[in-house]
Formats: C-alpha cells, sequence, structure tokens
C-alpha cells in the first residue's frame, strides 16, 4: 500500500510518499516559509535531491508544487495519481469530535471547518490539503490523523479552566493540547530507547509551533498549548503565555479592534514581535554579532521552557528524561544548551560535547553523571500517520 502524507504547519508543509506496511520512503520532502518570497522546497528520492527558492504565497500553491513533483515524467516517482492507496492528513484541531484516526467524509470536513477558529493558523490548510488531494488523487481513500487526539488522557482537573462550569459542559471549552502526533511518536521512541515500562518524560516540541508534554507511561497528562495552539511557549509568531486582561487594555485603551489584537497575537508577536525575525536560524545568526533584542528573545525563549519543565517535573513527581524534537529541537544547539543551564537541581547537566552531535536517530545529550536523561529523537509525523493510517479499518 502507498500512504501519500501531507502534514501542513502554519508555514510549512512536510511530506513523504511511504510504502506500508515495510515503513519504505519512497519519497519526502518539506516547503518551508510559506508566505515569503524565500521559500524553500526540499524534494528527495533515491535518485533525486532538489532544493530550491521561490515564492509560495501559500498552502494552495504549496501542495500544487509538491503534487507536480510526485507526477513529474523525469522526477517523479508515480507515474499516475490513481497508484496513491491513502493520503494521510495531519489535522491539528480535532475539538471534541475526534479522538481518533478518522476516514473523512462530508461530514468530517465540515467539523475541521467549524473548528478554523480555534485553530485558524492551522486547520484552514489542513482542510486545504484534504480538499486538494480529493481532487488530485481520486481514488485514494482520505484520513485525518488528529494533533488533539493524543492528548484526550489529560485529566479533568488539568484541562478544565477555572471559568463557570457550564462552558465545559454545554460549549466545549477546555484544554484540548496539539501537536500530539510528534508528542506520542517522540515519547514511544524514548521509553523504547531507555528501555522504560514505566516513565516521567518530558517532551519538547520546537518548531514554529512550540509545545511542551508531561507524559507519564505513555499517556499525555499535561501540555502547554490549551483550548488553541496559542498558549504556552513563545513561538515563531504567537506569544504564548499572556495575561488575558491584556486583551481588554489593547481593545478598550490602545484602540485595537479584537480581529486586530488577535492578528498581533497569533501572526505578529513572539520571536517575530521580540526581534523581527521569526526563524530561529536568522535569530541566532543576528545574536552571534551582537544583536540584543535577539539575545533576550532567546533567553526568554528558554526561560519559558525551563518553567515548563520545572512545572511538569512536579507534576509527575519525579523525572526520567526530556526530549528536544521538531526543526529547532532537533537542530538548535544553542537553545538546548540555554534551556539546560542552571536546571542541576532537577539532574539536568548536559554534556557540551555531545550536545554539538548531530543525528538522524536518537542520540544523549546528557553527561555521564546526570540523574536526568536528555535526548534529541527526530520526531516522524509522518511516519506516526502513516501507521496510524494503514492500522485503521476502512
Amino acid at each position: 500500500m502507498k500512504i501519500l502524507i501531507i502534514n501542513s504547519g502554519s508555514s510549512s508543509i512536510k511530506y513523504q510518499l511511504i510504502h506500508m506496511p515495510s515503513e519504505k520512503v519512497i519519497c519526502e520532502g518539506l516547503i518551508e516559509r510559506i508566505g515569503s518570497e524565500k521559500a524553500i522546497i526540499k524534494y528527495k528520492t533515491d535518485h533525486e535531491h532538489i532544493e530550491e527558492t521561490i515564492g509560495i504565497a501559500d498552502h494552495k500553491i504549496g501542495l500544487q508544487k509538491i503534487a507536480t513533483l510526485l507526477l513529474d515524467p523525469k522526477k517523479g516517482v508515480i507515474l499516475d495519481a490513481n497508484e496513491i492507496d491513502v493520503v494521510g492528513h495531519r489535522v491539528v484541531h480535532g475539538g471534541k469530535s475526534f479522538k481518533k484516526t478518522t476516514v473523512i467524509d462530508a461530514s468530517v470536513k465540515e467539523k475541521i471547518k467549524n473548528l478554523f477558529p480555534l485553530a485558524p493558523l492551522h486547520n484552514p490548510p489542513n482542510l486545504e490539503g484534504i480538499l486538494l488531494a480529493e481532487k488530485i488523487f481520486i481514488k485514494a481513500v482520505q484520513i485525518a490523523v488528529f494533533d488533539t487526539a493524543f492528548h484526550h488522557t489529560i485529566p479533568e482537573k488539568v484541562k478544565k479552566y477555572a471559568i463557570p462550569t457550564d462552558f465545559y459542559d454545554h460549549h466545549k471549552i477546555q484544554l484540548y493540547g496539539f501537536h500530539g502526533t510528534s508528542h506520542k511518536y517522540v515519547s514511544e521512541k524514548a521509553m523504547e530507547y531507555l528501555q522504560l515500562k514505566t516513565s516521567k518524560i518530558i517532551t519538547i516540541h520546537l518548531g514554529n509551533g512550540c509545545s511542551i508534554t508531561a507524559v507519564r507511561n505513555g499517556k499525555s497528562i499535561d501540555h502547554s498549548m490549551g483550548f488553541t495552539p496559542s498558549n504556552g511557549l513563545i513561538m515563531g509568531s504567537r506569544s504564548g503565555d499572556i495575561d488575558h486582561a491584556l486583551i481588554f487594555h489593547f481593545v478598550h485603551t490602545l484602540g485595537y479592534s479584537l480581529e486586530e489584537v488577535n492578528t498581533i497575537l497569533t501572526k505578529k508577536s513572539g520571536m517575530l514581535g521580540l526581534t523581527g525575525f521569526s526563524d530561529l536560524r536568522d535569530i541566532q545568526t543576528a545574536a552571534e554579532k551582537g544583536n540584543k533584542e535577539c539575545l533576550l528573545g532567546l533567553e526568554m525563549n528558554a526561560y519559558r521552557i525551563q518553567k515548563y519543565i520545572g512545572s511538569y517535573a512536579a507534576a509527575m513527581n519525579g523525572l526520567d528524561a526530556i526530549v528536544f524534537t521538531a526543526g529547532i529541537g532537533e537542530n538548535s544547539a544553542l537553545l538546548r544548551k540555554m534551556v539546560c543551564t542552571e536546571m542541576d537541581f532537577l539532574g539536568i547537566q548536559l554534556d557540551a560535547t555531545k550536545n554539538e552531535t548531530r543525528s538522524k536517530f536518537v542520540h544523549e545529550i546528557h553527561s555521564d553523571t546526570a540523574k536526568v536523561k536528555i535526548l534529541v529523537i527526530p520526531t516522524n509525523e509522518e511516519l506516526e500517520i502513516a501507521k496510524q493510517a494503514y492500522n485503521l479499518k476502512f
């Protein structure tokens, strides 16, 4: 069975064509910096390795480019769109409607659309990918894997907000959690690597969107994002945690509309608002040249992560390991170092040499005497989605 995985992030699309159940990757690629005139397209097969920089205005154009590459007479890996048996889609917000992997029909698409306000940067491009895939891969079964599904194990005392109960009971307002596919994948890899049957692990997903999860015995028990993917850690263009009264100050005192405030907090804040850059690579480069705003932005970013680590270690009454994953978590030795500095009280001690090592596999970066393991685990949401899609009875 050939399964095409489409993983649309807020400013990126990752994709893989995977043969199941062998898990052989036929092709893989990435489009990043969507919305920029300098978007980067990567496409890799056993025989081709393409990377180019062009302007890609939105996710729809990016998805069309991916389809063109797959079907290219010389560089492509399929001769006909009907060779694709299944298209597996990452969908960020499933609300209370979706607690497991689901075959997509008209009803599912409508529910995903209804959840747009809760994940405005993600669910729209997720649905765009579904609609386009239906037109191109007509015979394929379309399957949705929801980021929120892994977090359904979070207990009520954690996911319920301290607001009138009616909003929880009748309006489904609660902590949902996100990046669940990634947190599930790397936490299971960590348990396997460390040979733990019972475990207390903190997984730290750092990309343009960032989140952190307390995973006890393989189940999510707390998570930094909430009702929407806007809460928690400092992100590329999202503020993360703020005082909610600030919204009223923006509107009533400073004269902004609610729509303008939403744009500020989700598209103009985070590292972009602090530094002028949303890509951490640009921020680190500027910081190395002495840019004070970028240095402060990195310090704020690391400090926010440290606070959550401390909180989750307390929530689990212990800690076996922390895991760094996703684009920044896997590649930024600097941010990992900043996060793990002055965390000795919790048993977190980094080995500076190991931290500079890059690997496609699970690798340790803690010191030999550290009580808490520090792992870097490359996430593979696409493989996790493929597994879930293949195992679904349809």
